[in-house]
C-alpha cells in the first residue's frame, strides 16, 4: 500500500494518518490483492483550486519501486515534480518517501494522477479536480453537481506479471478481463457504478480514460452532452490518457441502452475530434530476439518494440533530468535524437522490407524559451493503429489533424487549421497531427 499525505496551500491542510492494510478486491467473482493508495481502489481523488500550491508526500510501503505522475498538470518551474520514472526522477524505493511540490496555474477542470512505472497505473489512479479561483465563475451554466467517471480495466491476473511476460517473450501483452467504470465492471456482474440523478438538473461529468491501451466511447441513452473542457482547458470520444468535462441535462425517461460506435471506428473518432476548438483566448517495430531466448514477436524470432524516428528508447537507470542538471549525462544519454526519421518511406502505404530500428537513450536539448513545431505521423508498420500522444509538463497548440501524411495534406489542402490547445492528442490510424509547443 502507498500512502498519500496532502497539503494544499492556501487551502486548509489535510493531514495523513498512517494505517496498515491487507487489501483484497473482488471483481468477476475473482479475489486478489493489489497495490493501492491509502487503501482505496480507485482513489484517493485530489481537489484543489487554480493557483493552489500542492505538497503531496508519497510513502512507499509496497514491494515495487514507484513514481506518481500528475497527468496534464503544467509544471511551471517544477518539472522535477512531474513524476515519470527515470526521466524527471528516480522511482521511490521500497520504504522511502518523496514530496511532490507544484503549483496549479492557468488550468481548471478534471485531470488525473497515476503511477508512472511499469503497469502499476492499472490500479494506482484517480482524478485531480481543479476548481476555479474563488469568485471566478464557470464560462457555462453552473452545474447542479460534479461527478468524476474513470474508465479503466480489471485484470484477474497481476498486471505486473502480464507486462513482464510480454517483455520476456516479445509478443503483445494479454488483454484485460473487463472494462470498468469507477472500478466496477458493469451489469453483467453484481458490481455496477450507479449515479443517482434528479430530473431537469445539469451535471458536470469529468471523464477520464485510465485504460492502459484502448480508446473508449461514452454515451448516456437519450441524453446529449456539451463538451466544456478538454484536459483542463475550456473548450465525447475519449482515448487513453485523456480527460474531459461534459455537461449533461437529465431527462426523466425509462431505461434505455446507449448506442455506441465500434472500438475501431476511426472515422467516428476523427470526425468528433476535428470539431473540438479552444476558446478564443487562447507504431509497433521489432528488434532481434536475444540469443538463447524464445520470442513470440512478428516472426517468432523477434520482439515487439515501439520507436520514434527509428529509435527505440532504452530506459536509463538514473533520471535524465537529474543527470542533465548536474552535468553528468556522459554514459546516461546522448543529445542526438534525430529530428526526422532516419529512413523515410511511404508512412501510410506499403512498409519497407527492413523495419529494424536502433536502440538508445537519446534526447533533444532545447535552449530556454524555444518554440517547437512537432509533426506526429502514424505508420503502417506491422499494422496501423491510433496513438495517443501526451506531452509531459507542457500543453501544446494543435494546428492540423487529418488522415494521410503532412506532404499529402499540404498538396491536397483539405485540412482545417484547428488552433486547439491540448494536453493529449490522438494521432489517428494512418493519420498525422501537427502541433506547436509554445516557448516559455
Amino acid at each position: 500500500m502507498l500512502l498519500f499525505s496532502l497539503i494544499i496551500i492556501p487551502q486548509l491542510a489535510l493531514g495523513g494518518i498512517t494505517r496498515h492494510y491487507h487489501f483484497d478486491v473482488s471483481r468477476l467473482y475473482h479475489t486478489k490483492s493489489m497495490v493501492t493508495v491509502n487503501g482505496q481502489f480507485t482513489g484517493p481523488r485530489i481537489v484543489a483550486r487554480e493557483g493552489d500550491r500542492l505538497l503531496i508526500k508519497v510513502i512507499n510501503h509496497v514491494q515495487n519501486n514507484i513514481s506518481i505522475h500528475w497527468h496534464g498538470i503544467q509544471q511551471l518551474q517544477s518539472g522535477w515534480a512531474d513524476g515519470p520514472a527515470y526521466v524527471t526522477q528516480c522511482p521511490i524505493q521500497i520504504g522511502q518517501s518523496y514530496v511532490y511540490n507544484y503549483t496549479i496555474g492557468g488550468q481548471r477542470g478534471t485531470l488525473f494522477w497515476h503511477a508512472h512505472i511499469s503497469w502499476l497505473r492499472s490500479t494506482l489512479c484517480d482524478p485531480i479536480i481543479i476548481l476555479p479561483k474563488h469568485g471566478v465563475p464557470y464560462p457555462f451554466t453552473k452545474p447542479y453537481k460534479e461527478v468524476s467517471i474513470i474508465f479503466g480495466e480489471w485484470w484477474n491476473a497481476d498486471p505486473e506479471a502480464v507486462i513482464t511476460q510480454a517483455l520476456q517473450i516479445g509478443g503483445g501483452p494479454n488483454v484485460s478481463d473487463a472494462y470498468t467504470i469507477n472500478g466496477l465492471p458493469g451489469p453483467l456482474y453484481n458490481y455496477t457504478f450507479k449515479l443517482k440523478v434528479k430530473p431537469t438538473k445539469t451535471y458536470l461529468l469529468g471523464l477520464i480514460n485510465a485504460a492502459l491501451n484502448d480508446k473508449l466511447f461514452f454515451s448516456i441513452a437519450n441524453h446529449t452532452f456539451t463538451v466544456v473542457d478538454v484536459d483542463a482547458i475550456y473548450t465525447i470520444c475519449d482515448w487513453p490518457g485523456h480527460s474531459l468535462h461534459s455537461t449533461s441535462s437529465i431527462k426523466k425517461l425509462s431505461l434505455f441502452k446507449p448506442i455506441l460506435p465500434s472500438l475501431n471506428d476511426t472515422s467516428f473518432s476523427t470526425n468528433f475530434a476535428n470539431n473540438l476548438r479552444s476558446l478564443a483566448s487562447a507504431q509497433p517495430w521489432h528488434n532481434s530476439c536475444p540469443r538463447n531466448q524464445t520470442c513470440q514477436g512478428p516472426t517468432n524470432s523477434t520482439k515487439f518494440a515501439a520507436s520514434v524516428n527509428n529509435i527505440s528508447f532504452i530506459q536509463p537507470t538514473t533520471a535524465l533530468l537529474q543527470t542533465h542538471f548536474f552535468g553528468q549525462s556522459n554514459g546516461v544519454y546522448t543529445p542526438d535524437f534525430p529530428t526526422k526519421t532516419l529512413v523515410p518511406f511511404n508512412y501510410t502505404g506499403t512498409p519497407p522490407n527492413n523495419t529494424m530500428v536502433s536502440n538508445g537513450t537519446k534526447v533533444v536539448v532545447l535552449p530556454f524559451n524555444t518554440s517547437v513545431e512537432l509533426v506526429m505521423q502514424d505508420t503502417s508498420i506491422l499494422g496501423a493503429e491510433s496513438h495517443p500522444l501526451h506531452l509531459h509538463v507542457f500543453n501544446f497548440l494543435l494546428l492540423v489533424k487529418d488522415l494521410g501524411t503532412l506532404i499529402q495534406i499540404r498538396t491536397l489542402q483539405t485540412s482545417i487549421l484547428l488552433i486547439l490547445l491540448k494536453g493529449t492528442q490522438l494521432v489517428s490510424h494512418l493519420g498525422m497531427g501537427c502541433c506547436q509547443i509554445p516557448s516559455r
